[in-house]
C-alpha cells in the first residue's frame, strides 16, 4: 500500500501488541484480559443494534436504522471466529434481516425470557457463559447480564444496568456502540491486526448483501 510519496505504508497500521496496549490503556490489565477471553457476543436489538426509535407505518413497523460501522465491526469479529447473537424481546423481520445479512450465529426474537434464550444460544454456539458477552440498554436484560462473564451497556440504559455492567460505552446504541465494544475485544485479544488483515483477503471480504441492504428488498417486505 503506498502513500503520495511511494513509500509502503503498513497494513496493519500498527502491531497487534500495540493495539493490545491501547486496550490495557483505555481499560486497565483486568478489564481487557476479561475482554481477551470472550468468545460470544450477544446483542440486545433496540437501543444496542439501533438507536431504539420505534418507527410505525399502517402496517405496523416500518423502519429501523443501524450503523454501517457496528456491521464492519461484526465482519471483523466473524473473520477472527468470535460468534455473534442476538437476543431481543421484539418481533422484527428487519432485526431478521440485517442479523442474517451478518451471518450470525444466533437470531432469538420475541423473547422475554431471556435467560432461558441465552441458554439456547450457548448451547447452539458452543460457547460457556464464562466467555459470553451480553450488551443491553434496558431492565429486561438484566437478568442475563447476570449469567455471563462480561456484561456491558450503553450511555442511556438505567442506572442498574451501568451498575451491573464491567464497561459503558462511550458511544450510544445504535451509533458505533457495538463496534467500540467488539474493538476492544479484538484488541484486548491480540487479534484486531489479524481481523484486518483478513479483511484485506478476496475470500474474507464482506458480501454485497453484508453490506448493503438494498439487495433482495422485496423479500424482507
Amino acid at each position: 500500500m503506498n502513500d503520495f510519496n511511494g513509500e509502503e505504508n503498513p497494513w496493519p497500521p500498527r502491531s497487534d501488541d500495540d493495539y493490545r496496549q491501547e486496550a490495557v490503556i483505555l481499560l486497565g490489565e483486568e478489564l481487557a484480559d476479561l475482554m481477551s477471553r470472550v468468545r460470544l457476543v450477544v446483542l440486545d436489538a433496540d437501543g444496542v443494534l439501533t438507536p431504539g426509535n420505534l418507527v410505525y407505518g399502517p402496517s405496523g413497523e416500518a423502519l429501523k436504522e443501524f450503523h454501517s460501522h457496528d456491521g464492519l465491526g461484526l465482519v471483523l469479529a466473524r473473520l477472527v471466529g468470535i460468534k455473534r447473537a442476538v437476543l431481543t424481546g421484539r418481533n422484527s423481520n428487519i432485526v431478521e434481516r440485517r442479523c442474517r445479512e451478518l451471518r450470525f450465529d444466533a437470531i432469538k426474537l420475541g423473547r422475554f425470557d431471556k435467560v432461558e434464550a441465552l441458554k439456547e444460544i450457548l448451547d447452539e454456539t458452543g460457547c460457556r457463559a464464562a466467555e459470553t458477552l451480553y450488551m443491553g440498554d434496558d431492565l429486561i436484560d438484566l437478568p442475563a447480564m447476570y449469567e455471563v462473564g462480561c456484561a456491558v451497556s450503553v450511555p442511556a440504559a438505567p442506572q442498574e444496568l451501568r451498575d451491573a455492567s464491567c464497561y459503558v460505552t462511550t458511544r450510544e446504541g445504535g451509533l458505533g456502540a457495538v463496534r467500540e465494544v467488539l474493538d476492544l475485544i479484538m484488541k484486548s485479544a491480540g487479534i484486531f491486526g489479524q481481523a484486518l488483515v483478513r479483511l484485506q483477503k478476496k475470500e474474507s471480504q464482506p458480501t454485497q448483501a453484508e453490506i448493503s441492504s438494498d439487495v433482495e428488498k422485496e423479500t424482507w417486505q
